[in-house]
């Protein structure tokens, strides 16, 4: 996986891959390793995966990382009709980092497929200026919805979701890097 210190070209956009659940026998590492491997086949991404439950090994923290992200996406679980609280931690711990950068979702869980907590997340990112898009990617009931390879059983659909968000993505990153390097995002 890609540093989100290496260098982007004008097209691309560094884009930040958070595992939002920490929990023992966790599904995150299914649903945000498969979207990873959707990511890395772009030749506009340089990722960068942030996994809450294993502090990266090379020093940087959580703002540096943010910070030199153009773009972020959540991986994130419906638990008990909310998102984790050490997601929540996780997001309160930065502020400025997230100004005027967009925000993803890929979410799951069972008949809701994880929508109920990018609802909430949505408001919470709002708060801080990040602009959150449309397009999600979701599985319902997700724990039947992989195979024991580690792939959607509806490989289609999953693949085209994953695509809507990533050219969504393609267009406000640089967008709004721009913008960022044109002039500060008002305090």
């Amino acid at each position: 996986m890609t540093s989100a210190t290496t260098s982007v070209q004008q097209d691309q956009y560094r884009l930040a891959v958070i595992f939002g659940s920490v929990r023992e026998g966790r599904f995150v590492t299914t649903v945000g390793e498969w979207f990873v491997r959707r990511a890395e086949r772009r030749d506009d991404v340089k990722l960068d995966v942030i996994d809450l439950a294993r502090p990266d090994g090379d020093g940087r923290g959580l703002g540096e990382r943010i910070e030199a992200a153009d773009a972020v996406v959540v991986v994130v679980p419906e638990y008990n009709h909310s998102f984790p609280g050490e997601l929540k931690v996780a997001i309160d711990s930065l502020r400025a980092q997230w100004r005027a950068k967009p925000v993803g979702f890929v979410s799951y869980g069972g008949r809701g497929g994880g929508l109920r907590a990018v609802e909430q997340l949505r408001l919470v990112f709002a708060e801080l200026h990040a602009p959150t898009v449309r397009e999600v990617v979701s599985f319902h009931d997700a724990w039947a919805a992989f195979g024991p390879d580690g792939e959607p059983l509806d490989a289609d659909a999953a693949a085209d979701a994953a695509t809507a968000l990533l050219d969504r993505l393609a267009w406000w990153a640089p967008a709004l890097r721009r913008a960022r390097e044109n002039a500060p995002y008002p305090e």
